[in-house]
């Protein structure tokens, strides 16, 4: 089972504050903490939406709006994700996460589970997309 930590965007990861060094420790210590587990698929921070971009679809076609986007309580700033045998074993790891903006201060990550090949079975066009992730890893 794959699930990905969601870390949420602040006016400070907005304006691209970089965490400070101890964060960036601890950070660092969760995520080896992972990989010695042999749980840890990959992990990342964003760049400020003011560096991206949304395409919205529509009946007149694609649009394009570069950032940066106001509502930071939509955006993330990062994200870990991991593969683990249960629902109850993610609880663990993510209880453990770091407060990514430091103890003390408000902060919230969000955990969503991904979809694997198997919960597709019977839809059609499915295959496609088993036969590249077999190529592709």
């Amino acid at each position: 089972m794959r699930f990905m930590i969601i870390i949420k965007a602040t006016s400070e990861s907005e304006q691209g504050c970089m965490p400070g060094p101890a964060l960036m420790a601890e950070m660092a210590r969760y995520h080896e903490e992972l990989a010695r587990a042999g749980v840890l698929l990959d992990g990342s921070g964003l760049k400020p939406s003011a560096q991206g971009w949304r395409v919205r679809y529509g009946a007149d076609g694609r649009t394009v709006t570069d950032g940066p986007f106001t509502e930071t309580k939509e955006l993330i700033a990062g994200y870990t994700l991991i593969q683990v045998r249960t629902r109850e074993e993610a609880l663990e790891w993510t209880r453990r996460f770091p407060n990514p903006r430091g103890e003390g201060l408000d902060a919230e990550i969000e955990v969503r589970q991904l979809f694997e090949m198997e919960d597709f079975a019977g839809v059609d066009g499915v295959e496609q997309f088993s036969e590249l992730q077999a190529r592709h890893g």
